[in-house]
């Protein structure tokens, strides 16, 4: 269906490709995967229109091929006054619609011949959307996605990831030769994520998918494409297998390329010393001694393995507070909240949060979590009292919201307080951003680094108490890491909305949970207990766990070159694979 042929490609401030190669067949679900800001996104673009771009190599792909597309930042429009069931179904209705008026026409036109060949047209578009069938398939997709119960509600009243959901939904029933989703997942609870495996391990089509979603890639693709550092890795077979062979492979070839290099070192002094005594001696001997080191050297580096890709892109997330709380005090207190817009959202709510408690708001999709927490940050509900020692800094899911996306990242953090270029520049260093990036658009980046940008400011602000709303989405996992070590690390209050529930089992010390229209506290303990009953097999969320712990260890272990530890951890990942 498509074939990449030594394809390279350059943005003004950095080299995003070099000469990749990789083929999606017909049928394929093919996940693409990669650090924030690899360039996955941008390649998704050049296939959907590569007349835009300006790239060595060559991409074939049928003309005719037909593409469906769910962008990563797709919003719903609040404005649009229309039901769930009409929103999915405009195609069908369009066409229907344009057949009767085609229909019509013909009852009074003598141009016969061209209304038919216009009829024509629209019928073989409708039949090949299965146009016939079409409100039958729009209540089948939406019974697999549990959202029967949406159908005739108007889409302003849908959450995001309700939204994501009936989008995906959409495209799918437009019939594409090719469906491609950019990080489809982000902000659904594990419900809806559940409901999205089930609509993409159901579509008979080809598929491309964008995601750093674990329980995903382990349950929904046959294919990975691997971006990385320029280069790319494309493996027939599941991600599980993927990920183990490719750090297999990186210990074995990591372990020939040190071996390598410090033979070539090795050489290379040799040949500085020959060089050394050929400038005094002119004796014919010695000159051909040296070119024969010289060829060596030649051969040598000729020979030598590419180093396997092994850095790890790792941001340091730092979040602290100048107004650090020794003595414990009530940081929030909220008594007897409610939210009402047409309906009751939320009533009798009821909680209290120390200055250093770190804890989790959930529940499914659209039961009122962002709008409670806009109201907290907001301070101005009489329901809602906040402690005049605690200044609150808020993430929004919702990333233009925290930035402002026309302008350059220094113009950013000048507003947050920042003195000069050089106090910018030493500051997003540490975030993995470079100097290059400091006077690119914000709108220029890719969703996980805006998301580490909003995490920067956040960091800058220094508050005592976070609200953050979706702080993983559009993260990579070593990102995602190393904010977990940030949360844990911080000596403030912390009110976070997550759907990652192995994010908030890993940072957070207890969850207030959203059901029947109100907040109930729960223990650690009896949450994990909670969702396995729920959603998982027995004991999956901790051996996922332990798997990327040593995965990790693993990468740690290839950077300090100690290869027997790295072997021996190998190992221990065997066995974990195995249990799942």
């Amino acid at each position: 269906m498509i074939k990449v042929d030594n394809l390279s490609y350059s943005l003004p401030q950095k080299d995003l490709y070099n000469n990749i190669s990789f083929t999606i067949e017909e049928g394929q679900h093919c996940a693409f995967i990669g650090a924030s800001g690899s360039g996955k996104s941008t390649l998704i673009d050049i296939i959907m229109d590569p007349e835009r771009y300006l790239f060595d190599g060559s991409l074939e792909m049928d003309q005719n091929c037909k593409i469906g597309y769910v962008s990563q930042f797709s919003q719903c429009d609040k404005s649009k006054e229309t039901t769930v069931f009409e929103y999915i179904a405009q195609e069908f209705i369009r066409l229907e619609e344009e057949i009767a008026h085609i229909c019509s026409q013909m009852e009074n036109s003598s141009d016969i011949e061209v209304l038919l060949e216009k009829y024509q047209e629209a019928s073989d578009k409708f039949d090949a959307i299965d146009g016939h069938d079409y409100e039958s398939n729009i209540n089948k997709k939406l019974n697999l996605a549990n959202l029967s119960k949406h159908k005739d509600k108007m889409i302003s009243e849908l959450s995001g990831g309700e939204f994501k959901l009936i989008q995906v939904i959409k495209e799918m029933l437009n019939n594409p030769d090719l469906m491609i989703m950019d990080e489809p997942d982000v902000f659904l609870d594990f419900e809806n994520l559940n409901a999205l495996k089930n609509l993409i391990n159901t579509h008979k089509k080809t598929i491309l998918v964008i995601t750093h979603n674990r329980y995903l890639l382990n349950n929904c693709f046959n294919k990975i494409i691997h971006l990385e550092n320029t280069e790319l890795q494309e493996f027939d077979g599941r991600f599980i297998d993927y990920n183990f062979s490719l750090l297999q492979t990186k210990i074995e070839t990591q372990e020939i390329f040190i071996a390598e290099e410090e033979e070539i070192a090795r050489n290379e002094a040799l040949i500085n010393i020959l060089r050394e005594k050929a400038t005094y001696n002119a004796e014919a001997s010695r000159g051909r001694a040296l070119k024969a080191r010289v060829k060596i050297q030649e051969r040598l580096q000729e020979r030598r393995i590419k180093a396997p890709f092994v850095y790890i892109k790792e941001p340091y997330i730092n979040l602290t507070t100048d107004n650090e709380i020794e003595e414990e005090i009530t940081a929030l207190r909220v008594n007897n909240f409610g939210i009402t817009f047409d309906d009751v959202l939320l009533k009798d709510v009821n909680f209290e949060i120390k200055s250093n408690d770190k804890v989790a708001i959930i529940g499914t999709n659209g039961v009122g979590k962002t709008t409670l927490m806009k109201e907290i940050f907001k301070n101005n509900n009489e329901c809602i009292e906040i402690n005049d020692n605690i200044e609150l800094c808020y993430l929004s899911q919702m990333q233009g919201n925290g930035l402002n996306e026309s302008s350059i990242i220094l113009e950013e953090f000048y507003e947050a307080g920042f003195k000069n270029y050089g106090e910018v520049r030493r500051y997003i260093s540490s975030y993995g951003f470079n100097e290059d990036i400091l006077k690119q658009k914000i709108s220029s980046l890719s969703g996980g680094e805006r998301n580490i940008l909003q995490l920067a400011k956040v960091s800058a602000s220094r508050a005592n108490m976070l609200l953050l709303d979706e702080p993983t989405s559009h993260l990579d996992t070593y990102s995602q890491m190393a904010l977990e070590k940030a949360i844990q690390n911080y000596n403030g209050a912390i009110l976070m909305i997550s759907h990652d529930y192995q994010f908030i089992v890993n940072c957070m010390d207890y969850v207030l949970m959203i059901e029947d229209k109100t907040i109930r506290k729960v223990s650690m303990r009896k949450f994990r207990k909670m969702i396995y009953a729920n959603y998982f097999d027995k004991d999956y969320l901790e051996i996922e766990q332990k798997k990327k712990l040593v995965e990790t260890k693993i990468e740690r272990a290839l950077m300090d070159t100690n290869f027997e530890l790295a072997k021996t951890l190998s190992k221990e990942l065997e066995e974990l694979i195995k249990l799942l």
